[in-house]
């Protein structure tokens, strides 16, 4: 079975610590649940694995019931054992992070040696219980959608292959029927998420408009579109403020996000139209269907997946790696993408078919700033399925 780089991390950091907590968040269906069980496995000790999305999980009373079975796993003849105790879901119980905090904190002062692993798919609400209650006590590890590398060595994925199916190990075999692979994409990823994680991490009082803003962002991936386009494309008595907030949660699951423009101003950067991003190529085909991807008719809409893969990855990889990801917009001219890192600045073109020799939007950037590297990723320039294969901190060396 595959394993994904951060088995390794996560093995090595439980090996070094006699006791030790660790998080890990991301979206639906990149893979916490079996890279846990490939933890357990790996770490040969007694373990208990557990979700709260089950029918008993209803409160603080079921933490602690966990909670104790895996303390009786650290029960041994000559003294007290190291185990392991994994709880998925956990940011669905309320007031979660309160009782992990207590069961921690009197385990140090038994000095019992139990791990703890706790999975989340809503980022939001781990961070917010992480940072009020648990601070000094874990280690944080995020989770993305799959890379075009990783689909590669685990599924035998190609660059075309992985534009139109994207990151999600779970519907790779499912690929070879469409129907199938589609269904699965909008009732087991899309559908929960919408309906169940992004209302759980704050209040939505038109939970209509945000299906409907992911159904618009989806649709206008890799386009640079205004709030007030927004409104009237949505046609909806909402306002731009609404329309930011739930660009936001959509983001924190794992759906789509809004660049902002690269600037100067920090006030100016949030008030700009956002650039619009699916986090996961597969988002958009299942939603258009993939008729509307391919065909030699289409280079339009492949243009637009080569661009969304590239965004998705720059966010993905490069928050990481501490790098911010923007746009950038100058009268008619435009940088796809604009990275920053400290006082460091690079930018990149995205041209997925053709020769461009002439980047008006790269010169314009360069006359007003100074630019680490241009790069140009397609056509003549850096190979699209490369660049997508490239940390990208190494584009800051």
């Amino acid at each position: 079975m595959y394993k994904r780089s951060q088995s390794a991390l996560l093995l090595r950091r439980f090996g070094e610590a006699r006791r030790f907590m660790q998080v890990l968040v991301g979206p639906r269906q990149v893979g916490k649940t079996t890279l846990a069980r490939q933890l357990a496995e790996e770490i040969g000790l007694p373990a208990r694995y557990t979700a709260a999305d089950e029918p008993e999980a209803k409160d603080s009373h079921w933490i602690e019931q966990q909670w104790e079975a895996g303390r009786a796993l650290c029960r041994g003849a000559g003294g007290p054992q190291p185990a392991l105790l994994v709880i998925d879901e956990i940011q669905k119980l309320h007031a979660w992070s309160e009782t992990v905090k207590r069961l921690w904190d009197a385990d140090t002062a038994r000095g019992l040696p139990l791990h703890v692993l706790i999975l989340g798919s809503s980022a939001l609400l781990m961070q917010r219980g992480l940072s009020e209650s648990l601070a000094g006590r874990f280690e944080l590890t995020a989770l993305s959608h799959w890379s075009l590398a990783e689909m590669q060595t685990a599924f035998g994925f190609d660059l075309e292959r992985y534009l139109l199916y994207g990151g999600y190990p779970g519907a790779a075999l499912l690929v070879e029927d469409p129907q199938r692979w589609t269904h699965y994409i909008r009732d087991a990823l899309i559908e929960p998420t919408l309906a169940r994680d992004v209302l759980m991490m704050t209040r939505v009082d038109k939970p209509a408009l945000l299906r409907r803003l992911f159904e618009l962002a989806c649709g206008h991936s890799g386009q640079i579109l205004s709030y007030q386009k927004m409104l009237g494309q949505l046609q909806d008595a909402g306002n731009t403020t609404t329309l930011a907030h739930y660009l936001d949660l959509l983001a924190a699951a794992g759906l789509v996000a809004g660049l902002q423009k690269h600037a100067g101003n920090q006030p100016r950067r949030r008030g700009s139209s956002p650039k619009l991003i699916a986090l996961n190529t597969a988002l958009m085909t299942a939603s258009a269907g993939l008729p509307a991807f391919t065909g030699p008719e289409r280079a339009d809409a492949r243009g637009r997946l080569v661009e969304t893969a590239i965004g998705a990855w720059l966010l993905s990889a490069g928050a990481a790696e501490g790098i911010e990801t923007r746009y950038w917009t100058g009268g008619n001219r435009e940088v796809d993408f604009v990275l920053s890192r400290g006082d460091q600045v690079v930018a990149v073109e995205v041209k997925s078919g053709g020769r461009r020799d002439h980047l008006p939007g790269l010169a314009a950037l360069a006359a007003q700033e100074t630019l680490a590297r241009k790069l140009l990723v397609g056509a003549d320039g850096i190979p699209i399925a490369d660049f997508l294969q490239t940390p990208p901190g190494a584009w800051f060396v």
